[in-house]
């Protein structure tokens, strides 16, 4: 049973981080979980082996003992002998959050780590819900950091908001496109520009795809921000450009992941649910779209010229800051 239990474990899940509680913490619980699973399950009938017992001899009234062939189980194998048949899970962690964010965390077990990497390589986007707060600045960013500055925030609308949000996501898509290293006078670049999929074939700053106003009711704000290789740090300081932008000040209240790739809230497993059975089902529900998934997306691209990547403090449009209103180096 605990043999069985394993080999549908290796793949990859994902379950809800609460904020407060750091990423490693959590893997440890759900390894933790998963091998009070496994060594709960009904472990095999114990291996039978013949031993040559002294026992009474059967018809005699004497009491005479004689050496008979008896059927005794191993001990070799038993629980209380050998201890936990399962001790360690190889577990890795996707995309990390730091210990004030919440939200969509990948994780994998056994063979399930090598898709890690692929999962990295296809370079997919991020969503997040980003909370901001009016009228203040803090050290790093946080609401709950050391306060520096508190300023005015009445002349702020929601229209003025939308303003610096679209000068963000357009200058973000420029240095989307750059740092792609596609050759934009193709037809592939062309048709990957309508889909939506433009995305760096290496590693870049913060880029942002997509950024929008869900809500306004000032001092708050909430923002849905898509994005890729971002730290959720950089999320806090975009919050905080922002409020600078607005010539005023803000600071970042929430940080929540909603999507990573292609998983998103509907698939991230709860507190409740970090056992054995619901993270096997979780993992076998998601093998067929993490296969489909990976493979539509480091399929080799036909038509498309491979330029050399932006380098150097010299590139224009390359966004030097998190607003990305400057050029320079990443």
């Amino acid at each position: 049973m605990g043999s069985s239990g394993l080999a549908r474990l290796h793949g990859l899940f994902a379950v809800y981080k609460p904020p407060g509680l750091k990423w490693l913490h959590l893997r440890d619980t759900v390894e933790m979980q998963l091998l009070k699973g496994l060594n709960a399950c009904k472990p095999p009938a114990p291996k039978q082996r013949v031993r040559f017992l002294l026992c009474p001899a059967e018809g005699s009234e004497e009491k005479e003992l004689t050496l008979t062939a008896t059927s005794v189980p191993t001990l070799t194998d038993h629980p209380l002998v050998r201890g936990p048949a399962f001790t360690n899970l190889k577990i890795g962690v996707g995309h990390r959050l730091d210990v004030h964010a919440s939200g969509v965390l990948v994780l994998a077990v056994g063979h399930g780590c090598r898709l890690l990497t692929d999962l990295y390589d296809t370079h997919l986007t991020k969503v997040y819900t980003v909370r901001g707060l009016l009228g203040k600045a803090t050290d790093d960013f946080k609401e709950h950091g050391r306060l520096v500055e508190k300023t005015t925030y009445d002349h702020v609308t929601r229209e003025k908001l939308e303003r610096v949000l679209s000068v963000v996501q357009g200058s973000h898509q420029k240095a989307l496109v750059m740092y792609s290293n596609l050759d934009l006078q193709s037809q592939e670049a062309y048709e990957m520009a309508v889909r939506g999929v433009i995305r760096p074939m290496s590693k870049s700053p913060m880029l942002i795809c997509g950024v929008r106003c869900l809500h306004f009711a000032p001092p708050e704000f909430l923002l849905e921000v898509q994005c890729m290789h971002e730290t959720q740090q950089q999320l806090r300081k975009l919050v905080h450009e922002i409020g600078l932008e607005l010539k005023t000040t803000a600071v970042c209240s929430q940080v929540r992941r909603t999507c990573d790739g292609f998983f998103t809230l509907d698939d991230a497993l709860l507190r409740t649910q970090w056992n054995l059975h619901s993270i096997q089902d979780a993992i076998q529900a998601a093998a067929p779209r993490v296969a489909a998934e990976l493979e539509k997306n480091l399929r080799p691209q036909s038509g498309t010229e491979q330029l050399p990547g932006p380098a150097g403090p010299g590139v224009s449009g390359c966004p030097n800051s998190t607003l990305g209103g400057h050029p320079g180096g990443p």
